[in-house]
């Protein structure tokens, strides 16, 4: 038999497609319209009017992009830094919330408030550099993994799910003989995987995104340049013009002649955003689990 469906449940139906249809407009639009601007003829691009579509397909801006020395470098080391600092973190992290998780551990609330003050307190840009200098850092590939291994918010965050496993497990395991890395490694650890993967996207995007880093602590070093500090400089190149100047090794006058400022930024915006677009499909239903459970207590 077939069931009839009231008219106003329909009627309902339909204004929640128009307003999902509408977010996902809205959502798209910015993204498609960089896209067709990057991929649009740059002296087409000049005279506005692009939307979602380019008028004069070309690759020229993403070729002459990839055309300065230096960009391979920096992608690589972006790519090493992004798998080291994401790796590292996850494990430090993880690890010091599993500390501060036991309620056997005399230190935790002094710990945590420790970590807490770290939020909100910072001792500034100089005396961090100095750090950077005493502990031998600058001028090595690990200034861009080392300071940033444990994050108070993620230590929180891994620390929160942890919280809300069953206890009787770790005791399980400890009448079984094992010891607190086991319970760590073998228990826990397998349990975290949606609280590991929000924090790992933090982590990524972080590392991937970050080029400050760069400039302050290896921007001398061609050969720990990273890909966003090598875009930066191209970015900054086509906007100021060069007197025949070279940059990277190109000649930027034969530049300036071919792409706007307009076109390179939004190509480098696709570049620098694509890689996270395609990890985050994979790391959506963990991170919205991973930011959800935990929050709660029963």
């Amino acid at each position: 038999m077939k069931v009839r469906i009231p008219l106003t449940d329909r009627l309902f139906d339909v204004i929640v497609y128009l307003v999902i249809s509408l977010v996902a407009v809205c959502t798209l639009y910015p993204f498609l319209n960089v896209l067709a601007i990057s991929l649009n003829d740059s002296t087409d691009t000049v005279r506005g009017g692009i939307t979602v579509f380019p008028r004069h397909l070309t690759f020229d801006n993403y070729s002459l992009i990839f055309s300065f020395a230096g960009l391979l470098t920096g992608l690589k080391i972006s790519v090493l830094r992004t798998l080291a600092g994401t790796v590292l973190g996850l494990i430090s992290s993880s690890m010091l919330a599993y500390v501060l998780s036991r309620a056997d551990f005399d230190g935790r609330k002094f710990l945590s408030l420790f970590l807490a003050l770290t939020m909100y307190v910072s001792g500034g840009l100089i005396p961090f550099y100095l750090l950077m200098r005493d502990m031998h850092l600058i001028g090595t590939f690990w200034v861009y993994v080392l300071p940033g291994l444990v994050s108070a918010f993620n230590v929180f965050i891994i620390r929160s799910f942890i919280d809300g496993l069953p206890y009787a497990l770790q005791e399980s395991a400890k009448l079984d003989g094992a010891n607190d890395f086991t319970i760590y490694w073998r228990v826990i650890l397998p349990l975290l995987l949606p609280a590991l993967a929000t924090v790992a996207l933090f982590l990524a995007v972080g590392q991937w995104n970050s080029w400050f880093d760069t400039y302050l602590y290896n921007g001398s070093k061609e050969h720990l340049t990273t890909l966003q500090f090598e875009l930066m400089k191209v970015l900054q190149s086509t906007q100021v013009g060069s007197n025949g100047q070279e940059v990277n090794g190109t000649n930027m006058n034969q530049v300036m002649n071919r792409i706007s400022p307009e076109s390179v930024k939004m190509a480098i915006t696709i570049i620098v955003t694509v890689p996270i677009l395609l990890v985050y499909p994979f790391l959506q239903r963990y991170f919205v689990t991973g930011m959800t459970l935990g929050a709660v207590k029963s």
